[in-house]
């Protein structure tokens, strides 16, 4: 570092640390000498000596304002009573952290001079707008039909509260349908907004993302390589799994999402473009072919059902009659990363450079997934291995093995360890993957209209049937091969990395 850098740097924290203002407040009934820097907040008790000399010690403390959302001149009024009203001091609203969690707290600075109070809130709101990252505007989508349709009453009674108080305009659209936050992001106006916010669950998340994403590439006219998103993207969970929510907040606290979104927290997360035969199909986080695609598959024929009641009907049906798929699994190990990461469509001449490891057999369960996947039902995450942003991808790929052992594989996700400990299962991390059906493309499950007897047969390419493909929790039919890259960075989300699910954990009853 040159000496002009070292004197500028030094200047910068001279300036974060010099005292902008003075003040005797009254915290708790107590008067303390409160001191206000660029950073912090700090007040100290001013302690009178009592009759015997002796001082009476009451605790000091420090706030850093980068954990503060709004301020407020607090004011006495009647009941009834909308402006006006005797200045009683200022009012601080800050966030704590318990664990996880961010918690809403308020500091209450007393003292009854008008001129005094406004001085301090004018200072202390000057001092909070020149935080880089916090949003002044909005655009919320909120779908009504989310798990238990909580969607609606989560965002009003838990988040549009910290909005108004931290003075964040909003402009908010109910989804009515499958799509169509996808069609309202094409001609959104999005320089008018600072960010995207979704409340849902899953399939609304992978939605949105997809959408966030796909904006960003149609702005930039470039059609053949994935663009950076231009606003990040803040997840309410009002969801029964809420994955990515889990993932980037570490809980599923309604309360957390939105703090994390005022306070401007924003993490770069690593998202994956799936294409088959050239063609684009979609952006998302995590993909699963096999057990994971077929049950889903099963679920969605079973969507009167309650959430948790169709996943454990989904999951004992397919353990019924699940049967292996033949395929052609090649992946590039995360060492051999191709130097044009944003390249959707796969090109011959990138690949001759690339070294594909290629296998051949029967498949249970083929698993890609860019973030962890953390969630109640999986502690650890799906992929325990890999981070938000590290730019790979963790592939789990379980073979063929008997159905009591791919169960106690499955169940190892709910416990602490050891569901890749097993002789079947291989677990590498990649940049990229591709799956190739071989000649049986899928199994039917058909039930005899005579006698109910449910039975299962093959299905051949003759009969062009395709796969069922678990994305991001929403069911893909996919008849061919499926190219997955990831892109480092590609989005941004309001949150931060976790290591590791921090609720209760929840084991499914139905294995």
């Amino acid at each position: 570092m040159s000496e002009a850098e070292e004197m500028i740097k030094k200047g910068t924290e001279e300036n974060q640390h010099r005292v902008m203002l003075r003040g005797i407040f009254k915290l708790q009934k107590k008067s303390h000498d409160v001191l206000l820097t660029r950073t912090t907040l700090t007040w100290t008790p001013i302690t009178p000596e009592t009759p015997t000399a002796e001082a009476c010690m009451l605790p000091s403390g420090t706030l850093l304002l980068q954990d503060v959302f709004a301020v407020k001149v607090k004011r006495r009024r009647a009941v009834g009573q909308q402006t006006g009203g005797a200045v009683l001091g200022v009012a601080l609203f800050h966030c704590v952290r318990v664990g996880r969690r961010l918690q809403e707290e308020t500091l209450h600075l007393h003292n009854a001079s008008s001129e005094h109070a406004y001085t301090w809130f004018n200072t202390l709101k000057e001092v909070i707008s020149g935080f880089h990252g916090r949003p002044r505007s909005l655009k919320v989508f909120i779908n009504p039909s989310s798990h238990r349709k909580e969607a609606v009453p989560i965002y009003r009674d838990h988040v549009a509260p910290l909005f108004k108080m931290a003075n964040i305009h909003t402009n908010i659209t109910v989804t009515e349908k499958q799509g169509h936050s996808l069609s309202v992001m094409k001609e959104c106006p999005l320089d008018e907004y600072d960010g995207v916010v979704c409340v849902g669950g899953d399939g609304s998340v992978a939605e949105l993302s997809h959408a966030v994403v796909l904006r960003a590439q149609l702005d930039a006219n470039c059609p053949e390589n994935p663009v950076r998103s231009a606003l990040p993207l803040g997840i309410i969970p009002a969801g029964s799994t809420d994955v990515v929510s889990c993932s980037v907040h570490g809980v599923r606290d309604p309360v957390t999402a939105a703090l994390h979104i005022i306070l401007g927290h924003l993490q770069k997360v690593d998202m994956c473009s799936f294409s088959s035969l050239g063609q684009f199909i979609r952006f998302g986080f995590s993909a699963q072919f096999g057990f994971g695609g077929q049950s889903l598959a099963k679920a969605e024929k079973k969507r009167w059902m309650s959430s948790s009641r169709r996943q454990e009907y989904a999951v004992v049906k397919t353990l019924a009659y699940m049967r292996p798929e033949e395929c052609q699994l090649s992946f590039l190990p995360v060492k051999k990363i191709s130097r044009n990461l944003f390249s959707i469509d796969q090109d011959p001449e990138t690949d001759e450079q690339e070294s594909w490891v290629t296998n051949h057999g029967l498949y249970l369960s083929i698993s890609i997934m860019s973030i962890p996947c953390l969630s109640s039902y999986t502690p650890q995450g799906l992929a325990p291995s890999t981070r938000l942003a590290n730019g790979s991808a963790a592939l789990i790929a379980v073979g063929n093995a008997s159905k009591s052992e791919f169960i106690k594989h499955l169940k190892g996700y709910s416990a602490s360890a050891g569901q890749f400990s097993y002789p079947f299962v291989e677990t590498h991390t990649v940049s990229a993957v591709k799956i190739r059906p071989q000649a049986v493309v899928g199994w039917s499950e058909e039930v005899s209209e005579k006698d109910g007897v449910s039975t299962t047969r093959s299905i051949n390419q003759s009969e062009s049937c395709a796969f069922p493909w678990n994305i991001d929790g929403e069911l893909v039919q996919i008849a061919n091969e499926v190219l997955v890259r990831v892109h480092p960075g590609l989005i941004t989300l309001y949150g931060e990395d976790v290591d590791e699910w921090e609720e209760p954990a929840i084991s499914c009853s139905c294995i």
